[in-house]
């Protein structure tokens, strides 16, 4: 035996831990890696102490260098047999991970579905519009939750076709495979049978995504009239904020439009005649007046359509350039109408402003048109793409085009806002927190008393200034700014071809949200669905769908109610 290794006899609690090589060269840190390793007790928590003579006296620190024992002695002296040490310690409790690792692999499809990314769809021979329709409306669920309290009695073309929708959305979530569409396919064929026409050589013809969209909406409007598919859908709303809407559809995407008439033809104030009025410079002997009263009337859309051509009248020739514009002149133009007073047709100005909102706003771009093709043979006409670039953001303020009550409503919530953006910033500058402004809530002396009775008397005022709802299922003190967060896009210059895609925002983002490079926009986390292929994109990227290429643009934008 050198004095390289010695035995070692350590007594732990009732334990004996035998060491019959240990390395001396090891040093402090080597012994007790080794205690560590056969106890458990962690090495900071450790006190040796040597019950041999010739060793260290006390507890063993760290730093003691062991070349100034000599071993060999203290061996000999104990006749060969271990040196002895007392180890005082608690061991470490075994724990588990934190988090039990499961594999993939392991897991049931329905769970797989959650943690990777979303499903596709199948094309089952051009079938890209009805499964880029199916996908935004995947990310809305309000709808869903109708659809899955729907269970019809009776069995038809609509009843099959709502009942396949909500199957086929039920089957995306519980596989991460592709799923094929055929019951919906069918069904939709069945409700639409235009939908079911063949070419030439046979193969299913492209449809238009809108037109599905659109039926789709009517049919579900015919069917979802339940109180109990209202209320699973939309929960918390009132008579009152349903405003006339008799189905869930029209709650969730439908928009009350007023509509006003104005004759734009003037008469003297004794005149009903033709002429048109002379306006003098005075305004005191003005008597400029409309020769009829403006008409009022209100109808029920599903959808705002952003005029990309010009003016609702066909007419105008006004360049669009933004999505705002666009929905601007949808909603603005001049239609010939009978004026009854004149006894003739004239000229009118028509007016249309949201007098309800809804939770989910669609906004179609008026991409196609007809054009008719009187110099050729058959005069039937052919339909056509504007190609133009119509830009849009992710964030949609629908203030201007609502109507004076529906503004009003609006404005209340949007001053309020205002109003303690205002205060947070003043105290910021001032640098007061907010436990000195509770502070300075503290009635002391009949001056304070006096001022918080005029605090609680504003209170007061605010509640009665609270916001009337101005539309079903939005959020509370909504100020009438929506987000995107679906749209389909088509790509190709043919109307009655091309692919449709849909682009879907996650639910959840990966990382942290930076901006987009020059904006305030935030760059969060998309899915471009293209038929059963699914792949990950950003907000940037959906923002350039705006058109002006061969590339695919924006055909029906789909937007939410913002909190």
């Amino acid at each position: 035996m050198t004095t390289d290794t010695v035995p070692l006899s350590v007594k732990w609690g009732k334990e004996t831990i035998n060491l019959d090589k240990f390395v001396v060269a090891g040093g402090v840190k080597g012994l007790k890696t080794e205690l560590e390793e056969k106890t458990r007790v962690p090495a900071d928590r450790m006190k040796l102490m040597a019950k041999s003579k010739g060793l260290w006296k006390g507890v063993l620190k760290d730093d003691f260098d062991f070349s100034t024992i000599d071993f060999a002695a203290a061996v000999s002296k104990s006749k060969g047999a271990p040196l002895n040490l007392l180890l005082m310690g608690s061991a470490a409790e075994l724990t588990g991970p934190k988090t039990k690792t499961v594999f993939l692999e392991d897991l049931p499809p329905e769970e797989v579905a959650k943690v990777k990314e979303p499903s596709g769809l199948e094309n089952l021979g051009n079938t890209c519009y009805l499964n880029s329709v199916t996908q935004c409306l995947r990310a809305t669920p309000q709808l869903r939750l109708a659809l899955n309290a729907y269970n019809p009695t009776t069995t038809s073309a609509q009843t099959l076709l709502l009942s396949s929708l909500r199957d086929t959305l039920n089957q995306l979530d519980r596989t991460s495979e592709p799923v094929p569409p055929s019951a919906l396919v069918r069904s939709t064929k069945m409700a639409f049978p235009e939908f079911a026409r063949t070419g030439p050589n046979g193969a299913p013809m492209q449809q238009d995504a809108e037109e599905f969209f659109s039926g789709l909406l009517a049919i579900a409007a015919g069917e979802l009239k339940e109180d109990r598919q209202i209320k699973a859908a939309l929960p918390f709303v009132s008579h009152e904020e349903m405003g006339g809407a008799t189905n869930l559809v029209d709650a969730l995407f439908g928009l009350k439009m007023e509509e006003t008439l104005t004759c734009d033809e003037f008469g003297d104030a004794g005149n009903s005649g033709d002429n048109k009025m002379q306006v003098d410079g005075d305004k005191d002997n003005e008597t400029k007046t409309f020769i009829e009263p403006p008409v009022k009337s209100f109808d029920l859309h599903r959808k705002l359509v952003c005029n990309i051509q010009g003016g609702s009248d066909g007419a105008a020739q006004t360049n669009v350039s933004h999505l705002a514009e666009g929905i601007s002149l949808s909603l603005n133009g001049t239609i010939e109408k009978r004026s009854e007073v004149l006894g003739r047709d004239a000229t009118w100005t028509r007016k249309q402003r949201i007098a309800r909102l809804p939770p989910i706003l669609a906004v179609q771009f008026g991409r196609f048109y007809w054009k008719a093709t009187p110099d050729s043979q058959d005069h039937a006409g052919v339909k056509c793409k504007v190609m133009k670039p119509v830009a849009f953001n992710s964030t949609f303020d629908v203030f201007e085009f609502c109507s004076d009550e529906v503004k009003k409503e609006l404005k209340k919530s949007r001053d309020k806002a205002l109003r303690e953006e205002e205060d947070r910033i003043n105290k910021k500058l001032k640098g007061e927190s907010e436990e000195e402004t509770e502070e300075s809530m503290d009635v002391e002396d009949d001056e304070e008393a006096a001022a918080l009775k005029a605090a609680l008397a504003m209170s007061v005022q605010d509640v009665e200034d609270k916001p009337f709802p101005v539309g079903p299922g939005l959020p509370p003190e909504f100020q009438g700014h929506y987000e995107l967060f679906a749209l389909v896009t088509h790509k190709g210059r043919d109307a009655d071809g091309g692919h449709y895609m849909a682009w879907v925002k996650a639910s959840n983002n990966s990382g942290k949200v930076e901006k987009i490079a020059d904006t305030d926009e935030d760059n969060e986390d998309w899915f471009v669905f293209d038929d059963d292929e699914v792949s990950p994109c950003k907000t940037e990227d959906v923002l350039k769908l705006n058109g002006g290429g061969d590339w695919h643009m924006s055909y029906i934008n789909f937007y939410r109610a913002k909190k």
